[in-house]
């Protein structure tokens, strides 16, 4: 296939390594001349991806340029990026697989629809899983899924993707996936912030399994199903980025955890942590659709300033929920 990769941060580049390794013509769109420039002269993102040679027929474009058709686009920029980014990609791209996991700050809207806007012709879906950008590089095994209201282009993202390290599986739960690749994040700077606090993994695993709650509790209200966040696009994504020193979500986290500002956290990862937008999109969810989220609001309250990392947990944990609470999900 003739695929198009938009974005050349960690993520961006390692798709783009995947997809050359299974043998398609892949072209890297990036939006800044110098590492543009640098991954020209060297094959290799020295800056975000370190230590991984990019094959010899990917190729590197500005995004602002015309690019012809191709038969995938890839976004793999931040979701605060997509709209902007989608509005100057050129070209016809009928098959568009969204690899940013997030929802679009203010507006809480979801990739999908974002795209949808500038893209209203094309088959617009999400490929989603435990998938961290380095271990992709390294070709360590892993799954993903592909979801697309269309079979046929699920298959396609499918066989696109799919290989003997990465094992894709299709389903047509666009909204599930999305979600939960979006949500994960927000919780994964909350277990960021238990180990950064010194607490133990009795902590993290008791506040990691009331926010994969409230995650399917939202994500059934908004028309997901369950199974989607049992799976890999939900527990699978969610356990790799919240254990993972690779994460930059729970890196983010531990830094908030021991005594950084935000500002100072961010700084040190020195890359985007998506979960930050996230936690007030969750928010403005939540309310459109009547469900409770208390563990995301926590989150959301230590991000803002409103209350310190350690009072948050502490405020958690004088509101435990009823078992009816944990069940009420799966009765849905």
């Amino acid at each position: 296939m003739n695929v198009g990769v938009l974005g050349c941060g960690s993520w961006g580049t390692a798709l783009a390594i995947l997809l050359a390794r299974n043998g398609h013509e892949v072209c890297l769109l990036g939006r800044s001349d110098d590492e543009l420039l640098m991954l020209r002269n060297h094959r290799e993102n020295l800056r975000y991806l370190p230590g991984f040679a990019i094959p010899e027929g990917v190729r590197f474009q500005s995004i602002a340029e015309p690019l012809e058709s191709s038969d995938l686009a890839v976004v793999a920029v931040p979701s605060s990026a997509v709209r902007s980014v989608i509005n100057v990609f050129s070209g016809d791209h009928p098959l568009i697989a969204l690899a940013a996991k997030g929802l679009e700050p203010v507006t809480a809207k979801f990739m999908v629809d974002v795209v949808a806007e500038a893209r209203p012709n094309s088959e617009i879906g999400v490929l989603s899983g435990p998938n961290l950008a380095v271990e992709i590089a390294r070709g360590i095994p892993t799954v993903a899924l592909s979801a697309f209201k269309a079979e046929s282009a699920a298959t396609a993202v499918q066989d696109a993707f799919g290989c003997g390290t990465f094992r894709v599986s299709i389903t047509d739960d666009v909204i599930g996936v999305e979600l939960a690749g979006a949500l994960k994040n927000v919780l994964a700077i909350g277990a960021g912030m238990s180990d950064g606090l010194g607490f133990g993994d009795n902590t993290k695993g008791a506040f990691l399994a009331r926010g994969l709650m409230e995650m399917a509790r939202l994500g059934l209200a908004m028309g997901g199903r369950i199974e989607t966040f049992l799976g890999p696009a939900g527990v699978g994504d969610l356990f790799a980025t919240a254990a993972s020193g690779l994460s930059r979500n729970y890196r983010l986290g531990r830094c908030l955890g021991q005594g950084q500002t935000l500002e100072a956290a961010l700084e040190e990862i020195g890359q985007v942590a998506e979960g930050v937008p996230t936690s007030e999109a969750v928010q403005l969810l939540a309310r459109r659709h009547n469900v409770s989220v208390p563990v995301f609001a926590a989150v959301e309250s230590v991000l803002h300033g409103k209350v310190g990392a350690r009072k948050a947990v502490g405020l958690l944990m004088d509101k435990s929920p009823k078992v009816e609470d944990f069940l009420s999900p799966l009765e849905s």
